[in-house]
């Protein structure tokens, strides 16, 4: 179950579109020319393909390591749910993802990574958070105080778990909001908890599983 007074920041898009320029930037000023970017699946898809495109890069690979469920809950250990790219061999790689949390994942994509014999792989993160055990080679954002970061791609999955974990359950949108600010310190938009309590009444509505590192 989600912790019910875990203190989140939504991220935005314009914040993920300068971010991400800024870890280009950095990689074009380190002299690093990966020839390969792998995504660890799923939270670093978008970081992935939004370097790609600053770095003018078309190899986009993906392994799927995952540690978080919806709503920020925190599973044993993170697992890989899937092979990594062999085609790797030889190749200078930029492993990406959201953001570095535990360090968990991002210690096993390089562990998964490193079996296939790449020629140097380096990491690149939109968030740094001060207390991971991986420090990426390249971020855009140091964070020091912890927080669950809410990333627009996952919004309706993470307000979903912890919409999930109030008792009792809002009956509306306006005390759903009011409890996510209570609760998580954030401001959540209305019609994204609007679509989550209609999603929620539906039946077997699925449930994702977060990746965060």
């Amino acid at each position: 179950m989600s912790d019910p007074s875990m203190h989140c920041e939504l991220v935005t898009w314009s914040q993920v579109s300068r971010l991400s320029l800024r870890v280009a930037e950095d990689i074009r000023a380190s002299g690093y020319r990966p020839d390969a970017v792998v995504a660890i699946a799923r939270g670093g898809y978008v970081p992935a393909r939004l370097l790609c495109d600053a770095l003018g890069l078309y190899d986009l690979q993906s392994i799927r390591i995952g540690h978080y469920e919806a709503g920020a809950r925190k599973t044993e250990k993170a697992r890989c749910y899937s092979p990594p790219p062999v085609n790797v061999h030889g190749l200078r790689v930029l492993l990406a993802d959201d953001c570095s949390d535990t360090g968990d994942t991002l210690q096993l994509a390089l562990e998964q990574l490193r079996c296939c014999k790449p020629r140097e792989v380096r990491v690149a993160v939109l968030h740094h958070k001060k207390v991971s055990l991986v420090v990426p080679d390249y971020y855009g954002r140091r964070i020091v105080s912890w927080r669950w970061l809410v990333y627009p791609w996952a919004l309706t999955e993470d307000l979903s778990g912890f919409i999930a974990a109030m008792e009792p359950l809002p009956e509306t949108a306006e005390e759903a909001i009011r409890q996510l600010r209570l609760r998580h310190g954030i401001k959540a938009p209305q019609r994204a908890v609007e679509y989550v309590l209609a999603l929620m009444k539906q039946p077997q509505a699925p449930q994702g599983s977060a990746t965060r590192t």
